[in-house]
């Protein structure tokens, strides 16, 4: 396993390599011509309720032999009987344009998907069981452009994801607590599901938390259609945590100029909305903590094999529009990041032990109910 944790790896390939470079030089234009797809967006039946059942549709899982979620750095072990499961949507990684949608046997995203539950989704396995769906996600050019056929290969990823949902429901009963957790496009489609299928149903009593990070969340535009509050405390429980990453002097205007353009899930503009931002190192909102609360960021060895654990490395703390800002840029983690200084692939590693810590925290919480 220790060979194959890579997530960095697939950071450099997805967000930096194939973009990042090109992106600074030639900037949106030249992205979009090397992302985008050219050909026409192709019409995908919905997948069958009966797809999900089958154990290899899914990247991890409680029974899949060798769970990419399951991986720990030395110190950390994962539950042996945890009490809740968890649902996570993992981010974008498939990068192909001669696609709007990976297929689901696309043998390079899904071991890219893989390795990003290794850095991401692993934080949450000393409290939960984790399943996390292959989908047949929207290709990554599908954010760099606002043709109709974007959204459409969006409806087709969401659609897999609340399949595989719906399943992950009915395996796992009627009464175990879940957490719910995503990232980036994971995050997206993570939103959708709450109005969708949390929001005003009974279900909404079960969640113990949703992690929507690395992708904006409104608190007046958006926050009221999703069915839960805003975390406003650390050990609060059916709320939402959200936040993203950027290291100073941080400028997130090619976030913003979206963000502002753009209308709410309530039907109202974002534009100056102030977004949700949750500092996982305190879990509560609109709040400063210092490098020596952070309980430890995963930094990957020299030969890019394994990661370590780094306490109290980095500092965190909201701005007043909602980014989660970290401080100068962090030299152990590298130069492998977004414009504007986002670290926006690194929002949960930045503060794995942290996140770690929040979900048990709540998980303790949620029992006491």
């Amino acid at each position: 396993m220790a060979r194959k944790f890579l997530y960095l790896v697939a950071v450099l390939i997805v967000m930096a390599i194939a973009g990042l470079l090109a992106f600074r030089i030639f900037g949106t234009q030249l992205m979009r011509v090397a992302f985008v797809p050219a050909s026409a967006f192709e019409a995908l039946p919905s997948v069958p309720a009966s797809v999900y059942a089958d154990p290899k549709m899914w990247l991890a899982r409680p029974d899949k032999p060798g769970n990419p979620a399951l991986w720990t750095p030395s110190g950390e072990k994962p539950a042996a009987d945890p009490k809740a499961v968890m649902f996570f949507i993992h981010p974008t990684s498939y990068l192909d344009r001669s696609r709007w949608n990976a297929p689901l046997d696309d043998q390079i995203a899904n071991d890219r998907a893989a390795l990003f539950l290794r850095g991401q989704a692993s934080a949450f396995n000393g409290s939960a069981a984790i399943w996390a769906p292959r989908y047949r996600q929207a290709t990554f050019g599908a954010f760099l452009t606002s043709q109709a056929e974007a959204q459409k290969a969006l409806d087709v990823a969401y659609g897999d994801v609340r399949t595989a949902f719906d399943e992950f429901l009915r395996e796992i009963g009627p009464d175990r607590p879940i957490i719910l957790a995503g990232h980036s496009q994971g995050s997206l489609h993570l939103i959708r599901l709450l109005r969708e299928r949390v929001a005003g149903t009974p279900l909404a009593r079960r969640i113990i938390a949703a992690y929507v990070v690395g992708w904006p969340v409104s608190r007046s535009a958006d926050l009221p259609a999703l069915g839960l509050p805003e975390c406003s405390g650390a050990d609060q429980t059916g709320c939402i945590l959200s936040w993203q990453s950027f290291a100073e002097p941080a400028d997130p205007e090619l976030i913003l100029d979206t963000f502002d353009a753009s209308t709410g899930l309530t039907g109202a503009p974002r534009k100056g909305s102030a977004m949700i931002c949750t500092n996982p190192i305190t879990g509560t909102p609109g709040t400063a903590a210092p490098a020596s609360a952070n309980l430890g960021t995963l930094v990957p060895s020299s030969d890019m094999m394994t990661a370590t654990m780094v306490v109290g490395g980095l500092p965190a703390r909201c701005d007043g529009r909602g980014f989660l800002l970290i401080g100068p840029p962090p030299a152990q983690i590298g130069q492998y990041v977004l414009p504007g200084n986002n670290y926006h692939v690194f929002d949960y590693s930045l503060f794995w032990g942290n996140v770690r810590a929040d979900a048990a925290r709540r998980l303790a919480a949620f029992g006491k109910k």
